[in-house]
């Protein structure tokens, strides 16, 4: 209990950090109940102006799915348009609690999910884009439920063991321990700060990865990249962390200018389906190749849903030695997988990885190299043996990354 009450001030004092007056919207499974009453608690007493909770059902979304008539899916709902435009006018800030089954939609039909991804996306652009340029302050969490544990645990004996051992191994992660977590993540956000400058101080023109997978994929740089890590801050100057955990160093590649083969290191849940074993070749910036020995189909949607879906928006690195990939697990989760691995996302790039971009429109953006898509989907790219070589300006070239670890 000592450890959770820590989890919880630091979701809300580190991760949103909600101040005073500001007004804050708390998503979250219903399954997380007690979890949020705490953090609505502590969020009162921090000062907040308003405190609003929007609940989630797994089991009821997937009842949903299975039942429903196809021709329900889809469609624009007017009152969650309204309901969406009524966060950003009221300006709340938005800390997510996540806790999902990485299966949930396994076996419903494609054509259904397809239909409400899409329209879902369309629907939340606005506050994604809010989120995405840091116009508010948002951060993500997780807390474990059965199906996802015994997931990540399948040797444990019973559900409720396998649970506890993934609180363990969420409180160490997220650097919950004896000492003050504040303390810890302040010192952590140090460090990350320390890699991001001395990457951006190279001013690469291009990244090559290579590894003994297969994967030789060369990465350019847009004119003006800026690489960010894990302590983010809003417009109106308030420091967030958008990811707990995280042990990611990224910026954005120039849409047009990737070119080679990559292939996965880490399953990949999406649309509540396990996509494995995957490989994706990039010509121009535009994935023309792809194949998945598991979830196919779904690799195909999710490169295909959206325009510019094909093209990437982030390329992210992380150590092999980060405290999630020495877990040895596997999580079946991107807010965990991601920070075990170097990945790359296909899809929306972040406005603050580029100088100069954050007023610009879409088309200019795009212009300047930066992709703009309805989606955002990160992959697993990296392991022990991967290696990455930074080309400069004048030439130069750079390792920067040698067996799965930083060597600048």
């Amino acid at each position: 209990m000592d450890k959770l009450n820590k989890y919880s001030i630091l979701a809300l004092e580190k991760g949103v950090n909600i101040k005073k007056s500001q007004k804050l919207l708390i998503r979250s499974s219903v399954d997380n109940a007690d979890f949020v009453r705490t953090l609505t608690e502590l969020a009162w007493k921090r000062g907040a102006k308003d405190v609003m909770v929007q609940w989630f059902d797994d089991k009821i979304n997937r009842k949903r799915y299975l039942y429903g008539d196809s021709d329900i899916f889809g469609i624009e709902s007017k009152w969650y348009i309204e309901y969406i435009n009524k966060i950003i006018e009221e300006d709340y800030q938005i800390i997510t609690v996540i806790s999902s089954n990485p299966e949930n939609l396994k076996d419903i039909d494609p054509e259904k999910i397809t239909k409400e991804s899409k329209v879902i996306s369309k629907m939340l652009k606005p506050l994604g884009e809010r989120m995405m340029d840091y116009t508010i302050q948002w951060s993500i969490i997780a807390l474990p439920c059965k199906e996802w544990a015994v997931k990540v645990f399948p040797n444990a004996k019973t559900p409720e063991e396998a649970v506890n051992l993934m609180w363990e191994a969420i409180f160490k992660v997220t650097l919950i321990d004896d000492n003050d977590p504040i303390e810890n993540w302040d010192n952590h956000i140090k460090n990350l700060s320390v890699q991001t400058k001395k990457i951006q101080d190279y001013n690469f023109k291009s990244l090559i990865f290579k590894n003994s997978l297969g994967t030789d994929l060369e990465i350019g740089l847009p004119k003006g990249h800026i690489w960010v890590s894990g302590e983010k801050k809003s417009k109106k100057g308030n420091s967030f962390i958008a990811n707990i955990p995280t042990y990611e160093v990224f910026t954005a590649p120039h849409r047009d200018e990737v070119n080679g083969i990559v292939y996965s290191t880490k399953p990949l849940i999406y649309m509540g389906n396990v996509i494995d074993k995957f490989w994706i070749k990039f010509q121009n910036g535009k994935a023309v190749e792809y194949k998945a020995e598991v979830g196919n189909e779904f690799l195909e949607k999710m490169i295909t849903i959206h325009p510019n879906a094909d093209f990437l928006g982030e390329v992210a690195l992380v150590p092999h030695s980060s405290p999630i990939s020495q877990s040895g697990l596997l999580w079946y989760n991107t807010l965990y997988d991601e920070n075990a691995s170097c990945h790359i996302a296909l899809g929306k790039a972040y406005p603050s990885t580029l100088a100069g971009s954050e007023n610009l429109s879409e088309e200019e953006r795009m212009a300047k190299g930066l992709n703009q898509s309805l989606s955002h989907n990160d992959f697993m790219i990296g392991s022990a043996c991967m290696n990455i070589i930074g080309k400069t300006e004048d030439g130069k070239e750079i390792q920067v990354f040698k067996d799965g670890e930083w060597s600048i």
